[in-house]
């Protein structure tokens, strides 16, 4: 499978679909882009890190922003797009692919009809990090998405360091709180670590109604990374669930053997299973044990404003 082309990638494809003068929606033509440049069913499914688009999508947005930015595809009305005279020019001398530092150098000349492409901020002048190998090839959105998704690696790291380092009790309380974020509480529900003297190998419990008539048992085992969650641990909590529940959440910080995996694939009792790796995501995910540093906000044209 070759790799997915960048947003620049998609500008040369984009043109070759529109180049028949057809005006078109963008919903319409994207596909028509996919098509051309032979992308996979993996790759028209893989979404953005925050999960709001997909990324083929958000990449021949950009490109189609940036051609409509300098004169090569014009947008007659709301959301549909046509080539132009500049865009054939395009593609007439750059049918192999062209980039945006291309498209930047004819024009600035006079006698092209690509105009310069007007940014809001000088590039050159806009400070930022030293990039990663292939970084400059994302797309804005990307490049914003994937810094957060690094931080969220830091601070996942972090959160399960932090489990590991205090006792028992507080991590099982962690747990709990986690599960009523996530909504298991119910509207009127609660969550409650059970004594350790005498749990039964039940860490907590979590009543989705005022009565329980409907709860959630729990197993919370704070463990090492080096120290693997393994089968007798499931068989001893399924066994703590019989004659309670039919299901049960398992939650570690570390991870689950394959026998474990195995094993709760296959046991009449449900079970939910959730690594270090899930359970600092999920904490991140519902704020628990984490807070908002800064909020940023990316700002789109409202084309209801301009209707």
């Amino acid at each position: 499978m070759t790799d997915m082309p960048n947003w620049e990638g998609f500008m040369i494809p984009t043109l070759e679909v529109m180049n028949d003068g057809q005006v078109r929606h963008w919903r319409d033509f994207q596909p028509l882009i996919a098509d051309l440049v032979q992308l996979s069913d993996d790759q028209r499914n893989e979404l953005l890190p925050s999960g709001s688009q997909f990324r083929y999508q958000n990449r021949i947005g950009w490109a189609v922003s940036f051609l409509t930015n300098v004169g090569a595809i014009d947008r007659p009305k709301r959301g549909h797009y046509r080539i132009t005279d500049a865009g054939r020019q395009l593609l007439k001398l750059f049918p192999e692919g062209v980039k945006e530092r291309d498209i930047d150098a004819l024009g600035e000349d006079p006698n092209s009809p690509i105009r310069i492409y007007q940014a809001t901020v000088e590039r050159s002048a806009v400070p930022g990090p030293p990039t990663a190998p292939g970084e400059s090839s994302m797309t804005p959105t990307e490049q914003v998405q994937s810094g957060i998704e690094r931080i969220h690696e830091e601070v996942a790291t972090d959160l399960l360091t932090r489990l590991q380092s205090r006792e028992p009790g507080f991590f099982e309380q962690a747990v709990v709180d986690l599960l009523l974020a996530m909504g298991y509480g119910g509207t009127s529900g609660a969550g409650s670590v059970t004594q350790r003297s005498n749990d039964g190998g039940i860490d907590g419990v979590i009543d989705q109604d005022v009565l329980g008539l409907n709860r959630v048992y729990v197993q919370a085992k704070r463990y090492k990374d080096e120290n693997v969650v393994g089968r007798p641990d499931l068989q001893a909590f399924v066994g703590a669930l019989s004659g309670k529940a039919d299901s049960g959440v398992f939650i570690t910080t570390s991870r689950f053997s394959d026998g474990a995996k195995f094993y709760a694939e296959n046991v009449p009792t449900r079970v939910i299973l959730i690594d270090g790796k899930r359970l600092a995501r999920l904490m991140i995910r519902y704020g628990v044990g984490v807070q908002v540093k800064e909020t940023y906000k990316i700002v789109e044209i409202d084309e209801d404003f301009f209707a």
